[in-house]
């Protein structure tokens, strides 16, 4: 199989003879082969296991994304990604970098949710006067 992975501003990783590939979704884990029907799966939080000849197997930490198997090309999109030989490493620095993230992300929501609650409440006074 053909394994690109991207982020949004660019390519992770672009993989060829790719053996098999294990990923995250709601529902569970998952397993591709080459000859596996063509999918489209949301990918959660986790990681995404790949294997080739050459690597042997290779773990990649992946935030929330989609995976798209098309023939023996697979595509996975995902906001951030690490790469690392070690399970304890990367789920150190997935803990680090995506919690962090998060934390981000949501304290950025909770802002433009209160710019668009006054935006709104200031629009409903000038529609009264």
């Amino acid at each position: 199989m053909n394994l690109k992975i991207l982020l949004p501003f660019q390519v992770f990783a672009e993989k060829t003879g790719v053996l098999r590939i294990v990923a995250d979704t709601r529902q569970g884990s998952f397993g591709l082969l080459p000859h596996r029907l063509d999918c489209v799966a949301a990918l959660t939080p986790g990681i995404l296991l790949y294997e080739t000849e050459a690597e042997g197997e290779v773990f990649v930490a992946v935030d929330a994304g989609m995976l798209v198997k098309t023939g023996l090309d697979v595509l996975v999109t995902v906001r951030n990604a690490i790469a690392g030989a070690d399970l304890g490493q990367l789920r150190e620095a997935v803990e680090r970098e995506f919690l962090n993230v998060n934390e981000r992300e949501q304290y950025v929501r909770s802002v433009m949710a209160k710019m668009e609650t006054g935006f709104i409440r200031r629009f409903a006074e000038l529609q009264h006067e």
